[in-house]
């Protein structure tokens, strides 16, 4: 068996190999046996939730049944955004999370997250201890009698994780028209209702999920849709999560796209100077927009990147004890708050930002200036080292020399998606353009799909 977890748990095309309903049960029943015989657990508890695909309830109950054969005590929760599990997991004081969820993929993906008691993302050691019992013998615990799990549905749930973001930031948005793209996904019912609460006047998109059409068209990955109503409707600001609900892409009331570059340029720079940015330090990964680094730094804010993946910037925060840091495609961590990235409490620090200030989001984005940056995405029918594409690193290394360190090159494979991503950034917009044209050109002729 190749290793199932990636960087953010097991993913695939739902009910087939590898992601099957047996997979999850088995998933479930090592889960538990990994906590209880490797980490002296005796009586585990779980909270569990899933997004809108077609497939959630059928891997749901799959990973349901085999936890309750191994003894858990599963507290279901529904349809809930990714971070709503994390933060609920620690609120019952459970052992662990899980979530049903591809985020940003089409709605055939699927897969399995797992959160620590904390909230945060499973440990890659205890990620290990699972994969090696689900390649060896089952020997996880069989409950019988009174041992067998329970299933709790919890009802509360929702209304919880909507309490907490109100009180988190618990701002007065009336006079705020605020447009939301919720993707068909997680963030369906609870961001309008969190906006409304707050005060203001919602217009919705993305709000009809049918199994099929999450994340298509719509939210974080597709934030045209939402500009488009921002414009049209003269809406204050507009906010567009992923499938999960973990991302945020923000639009300002002109109708420009703000990513999570600007989420943290905005944010750094106005904790910084109030002392509200722990170790004056803000993590974020290679993908940054170098502009991003220029802006922060010329604050005296640290820049600390790593690889991709939100699992690494959290842990490298962790590391350094700060509490700000995220990714360009929206997962922004505020630690203060949540161990999770979560979309909707982003954009609520986002307007609390304004609100501080008074200046709208666009004036607010005005502290960082973007490089011209290309980002190609090339399906690819297998993943060799990205070194061994014939010609590929000639030809980035000539690219190099030409832009003479004023710009960059990175290319590196998806660790959710069977896609090599060519990024090219540079002073010069279309030279950029042609230059990751040529990259993805001769990654397509050996390995594309």
């Amino acid at each position: 068996m190749t290793r199932l977890f990636g960087t953010d748990g097991i993913r695939g095309v739902a009910n087939e190999e590898p992601l099957t309903p047996d997979l999850a049960f088995r998933v479930g029943r090592q889960l538990v046996a990994t906590l209880q015989l490797d980490h002296r657990i005796d009586r585990v508890r779980l909270v569990i939730g899933r997004d809108t695909r077609l497939s959630g309830p059928l891997l749901e109950s799959a990973l349901v049944a085999g936890l309750l054969s191994a003894g858990a005590e599963c507290y279901a929760v529904g349809v809930l955004p990714t971070p709503a599990i994390a933060l609920l997991t620690k609120k019952l004081g459970a052992q662990g999370g899980i979530v049903l969820s591809a985020s940003h993929n089409p709605f055939e993906d699927n897969g399995i997250k797992l959160f620590s008691s904390e909230g945060a993302k499973f440990p890659d050691a205890w990620e290990d201890e699972i994969e090696a019992r689900l390649q060896g013998d089952d020997h996880a615990p069989r409950a019988r009698g009174a041992a067998i799990g329970r299933l709790i549905a919890h009802t509360r749930a929702e209304a919880d994780y909507i309490g907490f973001l109100c009180g988190a930031f618990p701002l007065d948005l009336s006079g705020l028209t605020v447009a939301l793209d919720c993707a068909h996904g997680a963030t369906y019912r609870v961001a309008p209702r969190v906006f409304r609460r707050l005060g203001a006047r919602v217009l919705t998109i993305g709000t009809r999920p049918d199994g099929r059409n999450i994340n298509a068209g719509c939210g974080a990955l597709h934030p045209e849709r939402l500009q488009s109503v921002v414009r049209a409707k003269r809406a204050s600001v507009g906010f567009a999560f992923d499938g999960d609900g973990d991302r945020l892409i923000s639009v300002d009331h002109t109708g420009e796209i703000r990513d999570g570059d600007y989420a943290l340029a905005i944010a750094g720079r106005h904790f910084a100077p109030r002392g509200r940015l722990k170790g004056n330090t803000i993590v974020t990964t290679v993908m940054a927009n170098l502009g991003l680094e220029q802006a922060l730094q010329s604050s005296g804010i640290r820049v600390v990147k790593t690889q991709v993946g939100d699992r690494y910037v959290y842990e490298e925060m962790q590391r350094l004890g700060v509490n700000l840091g995220g990714e360009q495609s929206g997962h922004i961590l505020f630690r203060d708050y949540s161990p999770a990235g979560d979309g909707i409490l982003s954009a609520l620090a986002l307007l609390s930002v304004a609100a501080e200030t008074g200046e709208t989001l666009a004036a607010l984005a005005g502290c960082l200036t973007k490089f011209p940056q290309v980002l190609r995405n090339v399906a690819v029918k297998s993943k060799p080292p990205i070194e061994s594409v014939a010609g590929l690193a000639e030809r980035v290394a000539a690219f190099e020399r030409e832009m003479n360190s004023a710009g960059r090159i990175f290319i590196r494979y998806s660790g959710t998606e069977s896609l090599a991503r060519v990024m090219v950034e540079g002073a010069d917009g279309a030279r950029v353009g042609a230059m990751a044209d040529e990259l993805a050109g001769l990654i397509r002729a050996q390995i594309g799909a």
